[in-house]
């Protein structure tokens, strides 16, 4: 047949790109231009070529590539199957025994126990590296009920168990800010959200305060009043205070062998001295005003801002109420990452160590500290899953806001975007902020006669309104624009025609101006940009608004007082003719 006999020449003839003296071991493999991938093992290769055409099963997977219809006794070989990934037999990084549950970075594959140890162990560090407690303190833990406030309270209530290792020695309290009337919540939510926040907090045992955020309403004007700070305790301090404790402990110790019954009771956290501090519904005239103060704010990203401020003045106000010294926050590490790079978007690029340090002392009397700064949301919620921490779930004033609603929550797309492709982004922009270091404006001074901003009590960054600077001119701009506003607006005619009545009205006007201008005067840049959002100052709550007047009245009564004093460059040009007056009387014998 002619096809069989151009087949057999086929076969003869030596085979294309093949080399004199090529054997079986080092025969290249084959791929023809247009096939997907074709290829051989060398056995079979040397087969192949000897006796018959490349088969199509065991060179060529296209069907289209091949004859149909040939028929070849030998079965073709196959590749040898996959070596398994090195995950599927991957062991625990750090006992090298247990299987893996948790894979945090990439390598870092942990067992159940070693994980929770790992996790621990960041809690413990963090607050025995800085050393900012002391034992016997009181510490107010702030609940939002969300998962990193939630693994913190955790943290704490097995971190004071008795079969703690290394035990705890501080004394919790917890508090819980219910802002159902700022984000739009229904009083029935509330009221179901509040029964089961009790609920977890009553199964702590520690005493705990839920109250609600319309109750800065009735705050006093001394909470914006940063007050006296005892000097920062020494590394001696703090020692001394640990072996006080221990004595203390010896002796209740002591006391307990002798009665039993009533050692036990002594050794064991009392965590019911203090009455709990629950409120029943807040009273419908301040609901209706802090819907108002969130409806008039124009942006969400002032009302964020606004939000955060209030519910700080609320916790230190409770704080100081009830005797806590320190107040902690679950801020974890993802969420100061994107905190750090909002607030310099927010223009409070001074205050960065403030905002997110360890530590924050700008109050005076009470520190607040960041315990869970070393935790990623990631290990948070590996954490609360696999040992069952409770949290409630409450919509927020940016639940189902689009991305670019606010600053906030652009920014925090943006990091966690760029966290998924780039995995150090968390950790670069966080350690970042462990490098900032707290250090007053020049030639602004610190503590309680420094000049703070009337909003975040953190100091004044900027000039007055009536400077040379930019921001100087940006607020007189603003302050002129709103007086503007004002001037055009049609009011109603007054209640009595006369002169003495039209000079009334003008005087209410400008005690409206004066108020705007006490006020802005008093805050810092980023607050500034706030305010601007806010179109009247009515809706503010009325410790603002008294201690905005409170300060006006100090500073003009100190410029009035610092007329009449004599300045130490006058008292020397006084002093010098006096001396030399003395010095000329004493050559003449003349005393004086």
């Amino acid at each position: 047949m002619p096809g069989q006999a151009a087949a057999a020449a086929a076969a003869a003839a030596p085979y294309p790109g093949r080399q004199t003296g090529v054997t079986a071991a080092t025969a290249p493999r084959w791929r023809h231009r247009s096939a997907p991938y074709c290829v051989t093992t060398a056995p079979a290769f040397r087969d192949v070529i000897s006796t018959r055409r490349l088969s199509t099963t065991a060179v060529c997977p296209s069907p289209s590539m091949c004859q149909a219809g040939e028929d070849y006794a030998g079965p073709a070989q196959r590749e040898p199957p996959p070596v398994p990934r090195p995950s599927r037999e991957q062991k625990c990084v750090k006992c090298a025994e247990g299987l893996p549950v948790v894979v945090i970075r990439a390598g870092d594959a942990f067992c159940r126990d070693c994980f929770k140890a790992f996790y621990v162990h960041k809690f413990r560090a963090m607050l025995g590296k800085n050393r900012v407690i002391f034992p016997g303190e009181k510490v107010l833990l702030s609940w939002s009920g969300g998962p990193s406030s939630s693994s913190m309270v955790w943290q704490v209530l097995e971190g004071l168990s008795q079969d703690s290792a290394k035990r705890l020695r501080f004394v919790p309290g917890v508090i819980y800010v219910d802002e159902g009337a700022a984000c739009g919540q229904s009083l029935e939510d509330r009221v179901k959200t509040l029964a089961e926040v009790k609920r977890i907090l009553g199964n702590t045992g520690f005493p705990f305060h839920v109250v609600a955020l319309e109750e800065v309403f009735s705050l006093p004007p001394s909470v914006l009043r940063r007050a006296s700070q005892e000097p920062a305790g020494t590394e001696e301090a703090y020692k001394a205070a640990v072996d006080s404790f221990l004595q203390q402990q010896h002796v209740l110790g002591t006391e307990a062998c002798a009665s039993p019954a009533q050692g036990q009771g002594q050794l064991r956290p009392s965590h019911s001295q203090e009455p709990s501090g629950t409120v029943g519904h807040p009273k419908d005239a301040q609901t209706e005003a802090l819907s108002r103060l969130f409806k008039s704010i124009k942006t969400l990203t002032a009302k964020e801002e606004l939000l955060q401020t209030l519910r700080t003045h609320l916790t230190v106000h409770v704080a100081r109420s009830h005797g806590y010294r320190k107040v902690m926050t679950g801020e974890s590490c993802t969420r100061l990452a994107i905190k750090l790079m909002t607030n310099l978007a927010l223009g409070r690029g001074a205050f960065l160590a403030w905002d997110t340090g360890f530590s924050d002392e700008r109050h005076g009397d009470v520190v607040l500290v960041r315990p869970m700064r070393d935790h990623t949301l990631k290990e948070v919620a590996f954490y609360n899953r696999l040992f069952g921490v409770p949290s409630v779930f409450t919509p927020a004033i940016d639940t189902k806001a689009p991305e670019k609603a606010s600053i906030h929550r652009l920014m925090e797309a943006f990091i966690l975007k760029l966290q998924t492709l780039f995995p150090s982004t968390v950790s670069t922009v966080y350690r970042t902020s462990e490098k900032l270091v707290k250090a007053p404006r020049e030639g602004c001074a610190t503590g309680p006669s420094g000049p703070n901003c009337l909003l975040c009590m953190c100091a004044l960054d900027v000039d007055n309104a009536d400077s040379a600077t930019a921001f100087g001119a940006q607020s007189s701009s603003h302050l002129s624009q709103m007086l503007t506003a004002e001037a055009g607006t049609p009011t109603r005619p007054c209640c009595g025609a006369g002169e003495g009545q039209t000079q009334s009205c003008h005087r209410a006007v400008g005690r409206r101006e004066d108020a705007w201008a006490c006020i802005i005067e008093q805050l810092c840049y980023s607050c500034r940009v706030n305010m601007k959002d806010l179109p009247s100052l009515d809706p503010l709550p009325p410790y603002v608004l008294t201690e905005a007047q409170l300060r006006s009245q100090r500073g003009s009564v100190s410029e009035e007082i610092q007329e009449y004093l004599i300045e130490e460059e006058e008292e020397e040009d006084r002093a010098e003719p006096c001396e030399a007056m003395k010095q000329e009387a004493e050559d003449k014998g003349i005393g004086l």
